[in-house]
C-alpha cells in the first residue's frame, strides 16, 4: 500500500512534458568531476549534480588518474540516479543519452562511455558521444537563450587553450591553440610553485586581488607562425627563474605580486589574441567557456575590453565553466537534432581532436 502511495506521488510531482520535448541525460567524466544531468530542449537544465574529487586529490598536488577513475566507479550510479530523481523524470522520459567519450582520462572516460552504453542499450535510448570542448562551448547557450552561431570563443581550462570560430552548432574551426602549456595547467604549476597547492587557478585569482599586478614584468610570448596561437610555458619558467633567483639571493618574496604579475600576463595574451581573432574574422559576438573562464580577472578584462569594441560578451556562470554534465546535454541535444547518434561500439578517445 505504502509503495503504491510513493510512486502516485512521484508521479504527481513529474515535471510537465510534452510529446515535443526533447530530454537529453547526459554524462561527464572526462576528469575528476563525476557529473549527471537532465537537459531539456538543449537549453532548460532540469538538473545538475556534480561530485567533485578535489579534496581527494589535493594532498597529491594533482588529478591521479587511477584514483580518478576508480572514484566515478564508485558514484557513477548514485550520481545518476539524483539527476533523474532532481529533473523528477525517470529514463522512460529520456529522449537520448549524451556522453563525453574525449578528450580526457582515458580510465575516467571509460567510466562514463561504459555506463552511457548499458542505460542505452537497457532503456532503447539513442547514445550521442560529445566532445569535451564542444561541451564547454555550449555551456554558453544554457544561460544566453539569445546566443546563436557564428561567433568566436575562447576555451581556456587546464588542459586546453582553444580560440574557435563557431560556424555552428557543432561545427568548429579552431584558429589557435597552445604550443605548450595550456593555460590552466600554467596556474597549476605557477600555484605549486609559490606555495598555494592545487587546484592553482582559483586559489591564484583569490591571492592576486591582494597584489600588485605591474610589480613583476613577466613576458608575453607571440607565436611567430601563427598570431592566434598562445604559448604559457615560457611565462612559467619566467616566474621559477625570479622565485630561484630570489631565493639565491635571498630577496623576500611577495607571493601576492607574483600571483597577480602572473595572471596579468595570462590575461594579457588570452585578451588580445581573442579581440584581434574576432575583429579580423568580421564577429560581433564573443564568448568565453572552460574552467580558466571563471577566473574574475579575466572576465572584467573581457567585460571592459567588449564594451569599448561594442563585442557582445557572453561567459557562463562559475559553476558551468568547471567540468559539468549540463554542458555536455547541451552539445548532446544538437547533435541529436542533427542525427548524430553511436552505436555500442563507441570507445574513449582520449585525444580526440575537435
Amino acid at each position: 500500500m505504502n509503495e503504491r502511495k510513493s510512486g502516485l506521488v512521484e508521479q504527481q510531482n513529474k515535471v510537465n512534458i510534452t510529446t515535443q520535448d526533447v530530454l537529453i541525460l547526459a554524462i561527464e567524466t572526462s576528469c575528476d568531476e563525476t557529473a549527471a544531468s537532465v537537459v531539456r530542449n538543449g537549453r532548460e537544465v532540469l538538473s545538475d549534480i556534480i561530485y567533485t574529487q578535489i579534496a581527494l586529490h589535493t594532498c597529491y598536488g594533482g588529478v591521479v588518474p587511477e584514483i580518478a577513475s576508480r572514484k566515478h566507479i564508485e558514484k557513477m550510479n548514485q550520481v545518476i540516479e539524483e539527476a533523474l530523481k532532481q529533473a523528477q523524470v525517470t529514463l522512460q522520459d529520456i529522449t537520448a543519452i549524451a556522453v563525453t567519450y574525449g578528450p580526457g582520462l582515458v580510465g575516467a572516460l571509460l567510466v562514463g562511455v561504459s555506463t552511457a552504453k548499458a542505460i542505452s542499450f537497457a532503456a532503447e535510448i539513442p547514445l550521442v558521444g560529445v566532445h569535451h570542448i564542444s561541451g564547454h562551448i555550449s555551456a554558453n547557450y544554457i544561460e544566453h537563450q539569445e546566443l546563436e552561431p557564428p561567433f568566436v570563443c575562447l576555451v581556456a581550462s587546464g588542459g586546453h587553450s582553444h580560440l574557435v570560430v563557431v560556424k555552428d552548432y557543432g561545427e568548429y574551426e579552431i584558429i589557435g591553440r597552445t604550443r605548450d602549456d595550456a593555460a590552466g595547467e600554467a596556474f597549476d604549476k605557477v600555484a605549486r610553485a609559490i606555495g598555494l597547492g592545487y587546484p592553482g587557478g582559483p586559489k591564484i585569482d583569490m591571492l592576486s586581488k591582494e597584489g600588485n599586478p605591474d610589480a613583476i614584468s613577466f613576458p608575453r610570448a607571440k607565436v611567430a607562425e601563427n598570431e592566434y596561437d598562445f604559448s604559457f610555458s615560457g611565462l612559467k619558467s619566467a616566474v621559477l627563474n625570479y622565485l630561484n633567483s630570489c631565493q639565491m639571493k635571498g630577496i623576500t618574496i611577495c607571493q601576492a605580486d607574483v600571483a597577480a604579475s602572473f595572471q596579468k600576463a595570462v590575461v594579457d595574451v588570452l585578451v588580445e589574441h581573442s579581440l584581434h581573432a574576432v575583429k579580423e574574422f568580421g564577429y560581433d559576438k564573443f564568448a568565453i567557456a572552460g574552467g580558466v573562464a571563471s577566473n574574475s580577472t579575466l572576465r572584467k578584462a573581457f567585460e571592459e575590453e567588449c564594451a569599448k569594441r561594442k563585442i557582445q560578451f557572453f561567459h557562463p556562470s562559475p559553476r558551468l565553466c568547471t567540468d559539468n554534465a549540463a554542458m555536455i546535454g547541451a552539445a548532446g541535444y544538437y547533435e541529436y537534432q542533427k542525427g548524430v547518434t553511436h552505436g555500442y561500439d563507441l570507445n574513449a578517445v582520449p585525444n580526440l581532436s575537435l
